[in-house]
């Protein structure tokens, strides 16, 4: 079996050194959609050095190398083909603000598997320090289509939750540029899905699709901009679990739902192109 869970579980973390700079941050930005238009303060905040504030989702970028769901297909007791793989969902918690340049250590390594019976499901689990103490916590949930019936613990449900029904507080929409995967792929996750169409078509997809993080950095932008007055140290937590594809060129609608008195913001991401396809589900951002 190409998954060998008792032996994933039981693994040593996997421990790395990882640092960046204000180039770094810069680059994600542009990656997820900053900077348009290109002169406005509010955009400034993310694209020009004299002033830069880090969305705290470029921790799932920093330091350059190969995000979760490519770092777990390298972990022990996985042995799996990527065009069978499909990132699930993303957790991640602050506890600090991400600094424009650190140095810090990561520690990654799988903390569940479950049996889907036709799929499996790893999550993979990286705790960044630096000298001064814990950083983030960061989550990578990865689907493995048949990789599944070993008779494996089953796990929590993978059926979305509807989005509220009342009516959200704010709707805002944000262009995907059609070079935006060719972008963010700058930042690192080289996964040839995004980019080159035989591939794409290889993994049942009919050409490159927008990574997913890059999805959850721009839906993250969105709800710091429009809920948070654009204070990107006012995040603590964002989870979500990717319910679909985004295609460049298509257009994000992301719903937002504050819920009352718990610093919490509900969302919904779809691709307005496609009848309002879900995008994004179960996404959930807690803020102070």
């Amino acid at each position: 079996m190409p998954i060998d869970a008792a032996g994933a579980l039981a693994a040593a973390p996997r421990v790395r050194e990882i640092a960046w700079d204000h180039k770094d941050v810069q680059l994600y930005h542009l990656g997820i959609g900053a900077g348009r238009p290109a002169t406005d303060p509010r955009e400034l905040r993310y694209t020009l050095e004299s002033r830069l504030h880090v969305l705290p989702s470029f921790a799932t970028v920093a330091g350059g190398g190969a995000p979760g769901v490519i770092g777990t297909l390298s972990a022990p007791g996985v042995d799996v083909d990527l065009a069978r793989v499909l990132h699930g969902g993303q957790r991640l918690r602050l506890h600090r603000p991400v600094p424009v340049r650190g140095r810090a250590s990561a520690a990654s390594r799988v903390v569940a598997v479950h049996d889907k019976g036709t799929a499996a499901v790893l999550v993979l689990r990286t705790e960044v320090t630096d000298a001064d103490g814990p950083l983030w916590t960061d989550e990578a949930e990865v689907f493995v289509r048949g990789e599944g019936g070993w008779g494996g613990d089953r796990g929590p449900s993978g059926r979305p939750s509807p989005p509220p029904a009342d009516p959200p507080d704010q709707v805002v929409e944000r262009a995907v540029r059609e070079d935006q995967a060719l972008l963010y792929r700058l930042s690192g996750d080289w996964n040839p899905l995004h980019a080159d169409p035989e591939f794409a078509a290889r993994a049942g997809f009919e050409r490159p699709v927008l990574h997913g993080l890059c999805t959850y950095g721009a839906t993250l932008k969105a709800v710091v901009d429009t809920l948070l007055d654009g204070d990107v140290t006012r995040v603590r937590d964002y989870r979500t679990r990717f319910a679909g594809v985004v295609y460049p060129g298509e257009t994000l609608r992301v719903r937002m739902w504050r819920t009352a008195g718990t610093g919490e913001a509900r969302v919904a991401v779809s691709a307005v192109e496609r009848d309002d396809a879900p995008v994004l589900a179960d996404t959930v951002v807690r803020y102070g």
